[in-house]
């Protein structure tokens, strides 16, 4: 079988984190975001992946080059020399997508969940559906455009963007199986998947919705990333992971917390609920960590405060420093000792020495 991972481009809603990776290298749950789907898609049997790419294709090169051996799959990149929406992609990788005439997988990037390719490549074989779109239920969907089925069916008959009357609170997810004819009726131009292929496809009654069980979460901005952080801990610790930090642990407090084994903890901390720790933290006496994510190289000194917050690469935050409301530090960024900072972006290499009180951007 085959996927396309539409990689897409600048990320701009994740930064200050983009400005050092792109999107789908920056760790989430302590591995690159994209490698979570490299993973379920070489488990549920796909050999060929492409990666939809435009813009620093070269580091997404020599960063995933090496999994081709270590999943069994083969890599290609798809470079768009102009963005091209979320159909354009597809056609402009034809040759491996129609190579046979199996149906291949298509998602976003950003997507957190546990992903049931195998489950909705058997109900899309079952329907003999030419697409099938898997669909998560909301809360709110007037936020949202909204899947409207045919009666007592899966089949789709149209969408309904931000309903003012209920019609249904299912929406796009966001991961699709497609058979390969549906390249077909998509040009070569910037198109989009959502609002041209498949309204043409409900209308030949060939598009069809799974049901996805489970959290899910787009993670391509902040808010959502933690968001998404404490769904995917939760899921771990709901199937018993071993990866998750033991509550016997003395600084654990709450659970849900994945710490990675080259980190170091001082004496007194209490880390939880929903915390991830990177490779070579390091991590003072007397902490206190909740609902945040810590990357790679950062150092969290005595008695600092971080809640609700995304810690850059090789970055640290001061002793007694209070860090909180969303805020995320790009990489190589000092907090400065007891300064508290509130809901602010911080762009790389910078230094904060004074107190900043409303959610801010730091240049």
């Amino acid at each position: 079988m085959k996927g396309l991972i539409l990689v897409g481009g600048y990320g701009t809603r994740l930064r200050p984190l983009t400005l050092t990776l792109p999107k789908p290298l920056v760790e989430f749950g302590n591995k690159p975001m994209i490698l979570h789907q490299v993973e379920s898609l070489a488990a549920a049997g796909v050999t060929d992946i492409v990666l939809a790419v435009n813009y620093r294709p070269e580091i997404m090169v020599n960063a995933l080059k090496k999994y081709e051996e270590e999943y069994g799959i083969s890599i290609t990149f798809s470079v768009e020399t102009e963005p091209l929406g979320t159909a354009g992609p597809l056609k402009l990788a034809e040759k491996v997508l129609k190579k046979d005439d199996s149906p291949f997988f298509v998602l976003n990037s950003d997507i957190i969940c546990d992903y049931p390719f195998a489950e909705l490549a058997e109900f899309h074989k079952a329907n003999n559906a030419e697409a099938t779109i898997v669909a998560t239920k909301v809360e709110e969907p007037s936020k949202y455009g909204v899947i409207v089925h045919h009666p007592n069916s899966q089949k789709i008959d149209r969408f309904v963007e931000k309903p003012v009357e209920f019609v249904g609170n299912r929406i796009n997810a966001g991961i699709y199986i497609l058979s390969p004819s549906v390249i077909d009726i998509i040009e070569m131009r910037p198109t989009s998947i959502e609002k041209e292929t498949f309204p043409a496809l409900a209308k030949k009654g060939s598009l069809y919705s799974f049901d996805l069980e489970g959290y899910w979460m787009d993670v391509g901005q902040p808010k959502d990333f933690l968001s998404g952080t404490c769904l995917y801990l939760t899921s771990l610790a709901k199937k018993g992971s071993k990866a998750l930090a033991p509550l016997t642990e003395e600084y654990v407090r709450g659970g849900n917390v994945l710490i990675d084994p080259s980190a170091k903890i001082g004496k007194g901390c209490h880390i939880g609920p929903n915390v991830t720790i990177g490779p070579n933290v390091v991590i003072g006496d007397g902490v206190r960590i909740q609902r945040s994510v810590v990357l790679q190289g950062s150092r969290i000194r005595d008695h600092a405060w971080v809640k609700s917050a995304i810690i850059g690469w090789n970055s640290t935050v001061g002793r007694w420093a209070r860090v909180e409301n969303v805020t995320v530090t790009g990489d190589d960024v000092t907090i400065a000792d007891e300064v508290y900072v509130n809901g602010a972006s911080i762009l790389p290499h910078k230094t904060v020495s004074a107190n900043i009180d409303k959610p801010s951007i730091i240049m």
